[in-house]
């Protein structure tokens, strides 16, 4: 059965264009599928019944793990099946009747622009690896770009003439993003006086690098943010993708078109950008509940 998943793998990496990330969670989600098949008594794919696969739905149903992550297992599954039906595997789509769980609408975690401007100004520009981080955190909300966008970024991806960016996001898709005054700035700055600190005989064509030279790792981004994040003083929980989304909402709260939004974000579908426009609404209500003087039940003029 593992055999079978490791071919599926094979497969989504050179004809779906899957995300690396997607990829090995889809794996993991089949391994995972097969462990509880084969202790239930199945050897096979060949073997397995819908009922199967619905014992296996329930149990992720009973656990503690977020929907979005079970939705995920379901679309892995589901994907998984179209493969085995393709190579003839199987003959039936066994997950047809499966029912995927219902997800609510999650809103970014975004900050205020006075939290970001403090975030910003705690790297420490007199070393090298505060340079790194001042034209990191900069240019992740200069851009809105992922984790693992700033990551994978070469040479040849930027420039800093032009003042734009070229990267490719989920799916291999590519698209290019406008980068702000400030975080070209903090991009030269560290090109020239904090990147060759790092640099060892190994090292590539990455902008942004380690202590030992190979490209910074997300688990090192994720550490950096947090880390500033509290040094700030910031109580809520800080992630990259705060200054990703906090990019876009101050964008739509400046007038930015939700389409713009969608491209800068490298959004496929604008249904997922939308969810913004909820972020934006709640601020509306929550701003109007202060300070309208009909806003508060039981205040009055």
């Amino acid at each position: 059965m593992i055999a079978v998943i490791e071919e599926f793998v094979h497969w989504m990496d050179l004809e779906r264009g899957l995300s690396k990330e997607t990829i090995l969670n889809y794996r993991n989600d089949l391994l995972q599928c097969a462990s509880i098949l084969c202790k239930g008594g199945i050897n096979s794919w060949k073997k397995v019944s819908t009922q199967d696969l619905v014992h296996w739905t329930q149990t992720l149903g009973e656990s503690e793990l977020a929907s979005r992550s079970i939705a995920r297992k379901h679309s892995a599954i589901k994907t998984f099946y179209k493969f085995l039906r393709r190579e003839k595997i199987v003959e039936n789509d066994l997950t047809e009747f499966l029912s995927r769980p219902k997800l609510g609408k999650r809103l970014p975690k975004s900050l205020t622009i006075e939290e970001l401007e403090a975030i910003l100004a705690c790297p420490r520009l007199t070393t090298a690896i505060g340079l790194r981080d001042r034209a990191l955190l900069e240019l992740t909300y200069s851009s809105g770009l992922r984790v693992s966008e700033i990551c994978n970024l070469g040479f040849t991806s930027i420039d800093l003439e032009e003042a734009f960016v070229r990267v490719t996001g989920k799916g291999s898709k590519e698209r290019i993003c406008p980068v702000g005054e400030p975080a070209v700035e903090a991009i030269r700055n560290y090109l020239a006086i904090g990147r060759p600190e790092f640099v060892k005989p190994h090292t590539g064509s990455f902008i942004f690098l380690s202590r030992r030279g190979s490209p910074i790792s997300r688990k090192t981004v994720w550490h950096l943010v947090k880390q500033y994040a509290k040094q700030a003083g910031i109580k809520v929980e800080v992630t990259p993708h705060s200054l990703r989304h906090s990019f876009a909402t101050h964008l739509l709260q400046g007038g930015a078109d939700l389409r713009v939004i969608q491209e800068l974000l490298g959004h496929a579908d604008i249904s997922t950008t939308q969810v913004y426009t909820d972020v934006d609404l709640s601020r509306k209500i929550e701003e109007y509940s202060s300070y309208h003087p009909r806003g508060k039940d039981g205040d009055t003029l």
